[in-house]
């Protein structure tokens, strides 16, 4: 009997489109043999469908005009099971899902929104739980940690909006004490999405505004000077981490652009993702340097609770050899199956060692305490004239 993998991805969030692509791509090479792949779009107004047709990338070339062959659902739980639920007025059970498979990413969903709402349902999910997805998604949270344990970070400063309105000038020598050129980010968001490269204090009032336009939260940070980008993917959980080939990112820009990301030579394209980045595979880095790069990247991702597949991204001097840890990727952009495909693991492969880590992450974690069966209500006269549940009479 097949598994039922229920796929979620799209969701309100700038980086929908993207989410889509990586969703298409990991559907179209899990294992048909060992699991039913079950779709479940949600769209930008947060209504959820499903329907065989949803695993086609060209169906969200126009899905205003499609989504009525669709079928609308709501996700809950029934005597047990995890089911799809058809809307309007004759609803019924579309199917039931035995796990989930969230490829989502950016705000409202990769960020412990929709981890949140599949602990609650009870149904096992694939990737990082609640908390490291959400440390995942905040630049200045994740900073804050590694920090705090010794993990190699660039210099930064951060700041909220309203900070920025009330103390500019305080915050702008703030910035001029990290030094010029800087790069200027959104602090919860991917893609590369609101970020800036200033390289002097005349344009960082622009920066700051475009960043505010996506975020709440900012964060600029230093630029390394003879700079190498690389990233390299972990697989695993808390027990265990594996380490894939480095990748050398080339970027087109003097840092990497959602264009290089997503659009690069692809040559009109829209399935191709990251794939589409310009890279070197093997890194052009030293035997030293790739081992520890691989190690950190292992060690960031056990300290932020990660689990299933992550990227980690490093910025690298390379005239000092100097690591930094830019900033982990808890649902990386198309997985980043092709460092696994570089690293002797075909898409398939790893999809079902994914699926396979969340299963038995599930059954462990399932024989753990969570409640108690004593209700200590049951004999519980109100409040009145009680300081606690701790004096309470038997």
């Amino acid at each position: 009997m097949k598994i039922k993998v229920g796929v979620i991805f799209g969701g309100e969030t700038v980086e929908h489109e993207v989410s889509i692509i990586s969703a298409v791509q990991a559907m179209n090479h899990m294992d048909t043999e060992k699991y039913e792949i079950v779709p479940i779009y949600i769209s930008k107004d947060r209504i959820w469908y499903t329907g065989k047709m949803l695993m086609d990338i060209d169906v969200y070339k126009d899905f205003d005009h499609l989504k009525k062959y669709a079928t609308k659902v709501a996700v809950y739980k029934k005597e047990g099971s995890i089911v799809l639920q058809s809307l309007g007025l004759f609803k019924k059970i579309v199917t039931e899902i035995d796990i989930m498979f969230p490829i989502v990413h950016g705000n409202n969903a990769e960020d412990g929104s929709i981890q949140g709402y599949l602990e609650t349902l009870g149904v096992p999910y694939v990737g990082s739980k609640v908390l490291g997805s959400a440390i995942g998604q905040d630049k200045v949270v994740m900073k804050q940690i590694m920090s705090s344990v010794g993990l190699p970070i660039v210099p930064y400063t951060w700041f909220y909006d309203v900070n920025y309105y009330d103390t500019k000038e305080e915050i702008l020598k703030e910035i001029k004490k990290i030094g010029y050129p800087v790069i200027v980010k959104p602090a919860t968001l991917g893609s590369s999405v609101g970020i800036t490269l200033v390289k002097n204090e005349d344009k960082i009032e622009e920066a700051i505004n475009e960043a505010i336009k996506y975020d709440v939260k900012i964060v600029v940070e230093k630029v390394i000077e003879n700079l190498v980008e690389v990233n390299c993917s972990v697989l695993g959980n808390y027990n265990y981490q594996e380490a894939s080939v480095i990748e050398e990112v080339i970027s087109t820009e003097e840092f990497l652009t959602y264009a290089d990301k997503y659009i690069g030579k692809s040559k009109g394209s829209t399935t191709k993702g990251m794939v589409a980045t310009n890279r070197v595979i093997p890194a052009r880095i030293s035997d030293k340097l790739h081992e520890e790069v691989k190690e950190l990247a292992k060690e960031t991702f056990k300290i932020m609770n990660l689990s299933g597949v992550a990227r980690i991204d490093f910025l690298i001097d390379k005239k000092k050899d100097k690591v930094y840890v830019n900033e982990p990727n808890t649902i990386p952009g198309s997985l980043s199956f092709y460092l696994w495909d570089k690293t002797n693991k075909p898409y398939p492969q790893l999809l079902d060692e994914m699926l396979s880590i969340a299963i038995k992450d599930f059954k462990t974690r399932s024989k753990k305490v969570y409640s108690f069966e004593t209700n200590i209500l049951k004999n519980f006269n109100g409040l009145k004239g009680a300081k606690g549940v701790k004096g309470m009479k038997r």
